[in-house]
């Protein structure tokens, strides 16, 4: 996501920003973390901060109603030339020589007010640091739901990088499997899977694929082997691609070869079933828990509750597990539409073998947009 990228849509951005700062009562808020400051201003580096000001101020300026160009984008001298092509005009650019924070402490001044911070993107230690250098008259207040929450609803510009994310993943994958899978490592087939999103556009993989067989995919997030794939199995593979910033998100189990016994079919159907029902639910207005239940209910009344122990699927975006949460223990609270959400349930019986089937949905008024577009259907790939 490039600056101009996020040009067109930033003044909007930022004004939603604001006001979430305004609604949290927090006078500025400081916008830490690699992806959240990508989020909030482009901004592609792995250092620089955002100070947002609540009146879309700058935040030294005692006038309210400034020009929204005045907000803070802070950075070091590695990153003055990224940052000039990449962060927008509505930011003013400033390069500090060490220490951000102190840039932080300097945009601030002397004043007072509350300041915002993300307490799961700013460490201990730096909260600490920020603390020591501020003045007395600034509260320093948890605010990480207002970035959150503005993160998990998507615009039409995210949804389309994280539609191309996962064309070109469900093209890598057709090409490995034209390969086969058996006779194959596991590795090999990550490793293959890996590059063939690279040449098709990809940054990298959203996530290190998982490759597992047989009753090795009874881990949930087994870890490729340099072991044969056999014939006869289930393989389940889990992968994802990252481009222009943006994550994908898909799992498939395929077989590799008819005999794969009537067990592994009587799982694989479950799974298929309990997945087609709650993507069937997915809608704005139904919530994580509810969609959670009714994948869970089937699998749990097919007598394998205690094999199906992750939560039903997450959001998906900057980061490939991202709010919302679609769980046992999600909080309950519907969803959105224009949230981005896996849909996973999945069956893993120790010593035996695993089953899971993963699509990337987009939540919308009345329904939902499939992303992914590989079948879900029993597949055998020899």
């Amino acid at each position: 996501m490039s600056g101009p990228a996020v040009a067109t849509g930033v003044h909007e951005r930022l004004d939603r920003l604001a006001s979430g700062a305004r609604a949290h009562d927090v006078d500025v808020l400081l916008v830490t973390g690699p992806v959240n400051v990508r989020y909030v201003t482009g901004f592609s580096g792995t250092t620089g901060l955002a100070l947002i000001a609540a009146d879309g101020a700058d935040p030294r300026s005692a006038s309210p109603h400034t020009a929204l160009g005045r907000q803070r984008f802070i950075t070091d001298f590695r990153y003055e030339t990224q940052a000039r092509e990449q962060v927008p005009d509505a930011f003013e650019r400033e390069v500090v020589l060490d220490d951000l924070l102190e840039g932080v402490v300097g945009a601030l001044g002397g004043g007072g007010g509350r300041l915002g911070f993300l307490e799961k993107s700013l460490t201990v230690a730096d909260h600490a640091r920020l603390r020591e250098l501020l003045a007395e008259a600034w509260q320093l207040v948890p605010s990480g739901a207002i970035v959150a929450q503005l993160r998990a609803v998507k615009d039409d510009g995210e949804i389309a990088r994280i539609r191309a994310a996962t064309e070109l993943a469900d093209e890598a994958l057709r090409a490995v499997l034209e390969g086969g899978l058996a006779g194959r490592t596991e590795r090999e087939v990550a490793l293959e899977l890996e590059l063939q999103m690279r040449r098709r556009g990809a940054d990298g993989p959203s996530f290190p694929p998982i490759v597992a067989a047989g009753a090795h995919a009874a881990l949930p997030h087994a870890q490729p082997r340099d072991r044969e794939i056999p014939p006869d199995v289930l393989v389940t593979i889990d992968w994802g691609a990252l481009h222009e910033g943006y994550c994908s998100d898909c799992t498939r189990s395929y077989a590799t070869g008819e005999g794969i016994g009537a067990r592994a079919r009587e799982i694989y159907e479950l799974v298929r079933s309990a997945q087609q029902r709650a993507v069937g639910a997915v809608r704005a207005g139904a919530s994580g828990r509810e969609l959670d239940a009714i994948a869970r209910t089937q699998i749990e009344q097919a007598g394998h509750g205690e094999h199906f122990g992750h939560g039903l699927g997450h959001g998906v975006g900057l980061e490939v597990h991202e709010g919302p949460r679609l769980s046992r223990t999600a909080p309950d609270k519907p969803l959105a539409a224009s949230n981005v959400v896996t849909v996973e349930p999945g069956v893993y019986i120790p010593g035996e073998l695993g089953v899971r089937i993963e699509d990337l949905l987009v939540v919308r008024e009345g329904g939902h947009e499939v992303l992914t577009s590989l079948p879900r259907d029993l597949t055998v790939v020899s």
